[in-house]
């Protein structure tokens, strides 16, 4: 059973494997997941090459074609034609699935929008490459939890090695960036990036990648309208001039009038009418705007209906990024 699995850079793929059942011995071909190969070298704990390994032995291996996860059973064939033939089935196997899954995946930028006007949640869809198993599924499994009931991430792929040129082929086909931790895109894996507008980044540190991550998702929940009242202004008296219809004489009671706010106007808890100053005076003259503790003359666009009493509520309209935190937690947690 492999325990973990890393690239090292001058031994190549290598496994950590602890023997179950039988002897593992140098010079046997063996199969794991999608991967055959053939034992070129064993280390103990130490690094000290051995001969064989026993049952309840933890044993490094060398000779790998691919990098395993932990939890992958590694077996032991006696031929090693057999072991290819079922190595290259299970990759032909795995390719069909991924195919089905990736199609699955892909959608449009007007799909996508469509999704989100349905109040469908948003899908940040992410590959994972690092230079061992276990970060890998560390920086899936944070990336993962950061899922709103509005947004959410989906690890498409995760793996150890380098990036390749299939890792940025399937980046396309699902509309994924690709994440590396520790690992670098080869000559061609960036070739392809640059050729499909395929997203690489790459991260020394775990947190980095949550928080850009983090970022990402934030922008893809919608913006909420928050309201910030600017001031208010009482009617105290009311002036008909012709043209101009009904001007409420006000005094202001707290915050600032704006010339370009919205305004409402309230009457005895209840709001009459909403709109916009249609003028906002200072005696005569036409002003952007009149603090509390002043008087002013003030008009309401296509609303003529005051009275005396009446408080004008002045304010605008912002629109707010959301946080994740704010967002709350996924509804499948």
């Amino acid at each position: 059973s492999v325990l973990e699995a890393s690239l090292d850079a001058g031994k190549g793929p290598v496994a950590t494997v602890l023997i179950t059942s039988g002897t593992l011995r140098t010079g046997e071909s063996f199969i794991f997941r999608l991967y055959a190969g053939r034992v070129r070298a064993l280390q103990d704990e130490r690094g000290r090459p051995v001969r064989e390994a026993g049952p309840s032995t933890p044993v490094q291996v060398l000779g790998l074609e691919g990098i395993p996860q932990a939890g992958d059973a590694f077996t032991v064939v006696v031929d090693s034609v057999q072991a290819r033939e079922i190595a290259q089935k299970r990759q032909r196997l795995d390719r069909e699935a991924q195919n089905r899954r990736t199609s699955r995946a892909g959608v449009t930028l007007e799909e996508f929008f469509a999704q989100r006007a349905a109040g469908e949640a948003g899908v940040l869809r992410l590959i994972i490459k690092a230079d061992q198993g276990g970060p890998a599924e560390a920086l899936a499994d944070a990336l993962s939890q950061m899922s709103t009931g509005e947004v959410r991430v989906e690890v498409v792929h995760r793996g150890v090695g380098s990036i390749t040129d299939s890792d940025v082929l399937l980046a396309k086909a699902s509309g994924a960036i690709v994440i590396g931790f520790h690992v670098r895109p080869d000559a061609n894996a960036r070739a392809s990036a640059a050729r499909e507008h395929v997203d690489i980044r790459l991260y020394k540190i775990i947190y980095e990648a949550v928080e850009d991550v983090k970022a990402a998702l934030e922008g893809l929940l919608k913006p909420v309208r928050k309201e910030v009242i600017l001031g208010e202004a009482e009617v105290r008296l009311l002036f008909k001039i012709s043209g101009l219809g009904v001007i409420a004489g006000c005094f202001v009671k707290s915050g600032v009038i704006q010339r370009t706010a919205k305004a409402r106007v309230i009457r005895d808890g209840v709001e009459v009418n909403a709109g916009a100053l249609a003028s906002l005076r200072r005696f005569k003259d036409d002003v952007k705007e009149v603090k509390d503790g002043l008087e002013c003359g003030i008009s309401i666009e296509n609303f003529n209906d005051l009275k005396v009493g009446d408080v004008i509520e002045a304010y605008r309209v912002d629109t707010v990024a959301r946080t994740l935190e704010a967002a709350g937690p996924s509804r499948t947690e």
